[in-house]
């Protein structure tokens, strides 16, 4: 017998529900805004909080365990050694890491994706502006293929491209590996948003090859908000840290030898974690979370997500809605268009009915996981054809 915790390893997998605390009559489509936690995983935050209670049980080696843990497993999506990872609390955090360390001169140029997230966008702005370089926003291709359009704008100014996966409006996708391999050509530098993406969509850091990639852990990576991780490449592992913190430093783990100040850092891209890293209370939760990720398989939720997706977009074409094309859409997300306007207020009114997406832009964004099912994708289309026929919801 098939159960969530021992699915099919022939084929996509079972509806994942029972491992979520979501009411059967909530139809929650929508894990690119935030993903729900899995119960495993709320026990694991429960005790983890529980146990500052009692801090004369936190050992000196607990410092160090969970973030050892979470890197390893995170590196193992990517393919790579856990030292290539560092723990941070935020994208944005992690964009300044890429943009400290990262080349970047007066006359050249950083490339980014018009409408994509703004933790994303800003810091690589302001770093231009310091030193007269120019941030480029590459505009939305009327044929969404996003990679064409990248590649259109790489030339020997580029320096940077900072670029998703996918976009997080509508799932556009990227050819990561097609553009690092352009992007080195010229010299320039790739960093890889993988928020809206690692997860749920393979991922292999050894073909892309980026100089640095950072993951929120709050969406597809079903962990707490605040907790997040950044690859950085070998070659850039002996830069500049945003900050400058203890447990960083080489022998940090030796408590009674913490005022021995060391120039030294710990191995690879520890030196770029963010203070506190330990987070007595988040760092387990992550890795409870990775640990489920790693069980499911990552080629596997992706399969299970393409189908719902793929059902989703074949009914919204019923319905006279439009979405990126599959072989340039991520195969886990979907943006829905509408040809005559978006019904004004349509998120709200899709909540008051229990079926919770987002507006992104100008797409309607529906992004499943394993807790949906066939229950919650017909609760969706019954709501789009409401508010598709109620003259009342419409813009103008």
């Amino acid at each position: 017998m098939v159960t969530p915790d021992t699915p099919d390893l022939r084929g996509p997998l079972p509806c994942q529900r029972a491992l979520f605390d979501i009411p059967r009559e909530v139809a929650y489509l929508n894990c690119g805004y935030m993903s729900p936690l899995l119960n495993e995983v709320v026990e694991t935050g429960q005790r983890a909080v529980a146990r500052k209670a009692h801090p004369w049980t936190i050992a000196t080696t607990d410092f160090f365990a969970d973030i050892a843990d979470a890197r390893t497993l995170f590196a193992e999506l990517l393919g790579v050694e856990g030292n290539d990872i560092a723990l941070i609390p935020s994208v944005s955090y992690g964009m300044a890491i890429a943009c400290a360390n990262l080349p970047l001169r007066a006359g050249q140029r950083v490339l980014m994706l018009a409408e994509e997230f703004p933790s994303v966008i800003y810091p690589w702005q302001e770093r231009a502006r310091e030193v007269g370089a120019e941030a480029v926003l590459i505009s939305r291709p009327p044929d969404d293929d996003w990679t064409g359009a990248v590649l259109a704008a790489i030339d020997d100014r580029t320096a940077v491209a900072a670029i998703p996966v996918c976009h997080w409006t509508d799932g556009g996708l990227l050819n990561v590996e097609k553009i690092g391999m352009r992007l080195r050509e010229v010299g320039a530098a790739l960093v890889i948003d993988a928020t809206q993406s690692l997860g749920a969509l393979p991922f292999d850091a050894n073909r892309v090859q980026p100089d640095v990639l950072v993951a929120a852990a709050y969406k597809w990576l079903l962990g707490p908000y605040s907790i997040g991780f950044a690859y950085v490449a070998p070659r850039w592992q002996q830069g500049r840290p945003v900050e400058y913190n203890w447990i960083a430093r080489e022998g940090s783990e030796d408590f009674t030898r913490l005022t021995s100040y060391r120039e030294a850092f710990q191995p690879g891209a520890r030196r770029y974690d963010v203070g506190e890293p330990s987070n007595f209370a988040l760092m387990p939760m992550a890795v409870a979370a990775l640990r489920r990720i790693h069980a499911w398989g990552v080629p596997r939720i992706s399969m299970t997500l393409a189908g719902m997706t793929g059902e989703i977009a074949g009914r919204a074409a019923g319905l006279g809605l439009g979405a990126v094309p599959a072989p340039l859409r991520a195969p886990h997300y979907l943006g829905l268009r509408f040809p005559a306007g978006m019904p004004a207020g349509l998120g709200a009114q899709l909540a008051s009915q229990h079926v919770y997406v987002s507006v992104r832009g100008s797409a309607l964004r529906i992004t499943p996981h394993l807790y949906n099912d066939g229950e919650d994708i017909d609760r969706l289309i019954r709501a789009l054809s409401t508010a598709l026929v109620t003259p009342a919801s419409r813009k103008g």
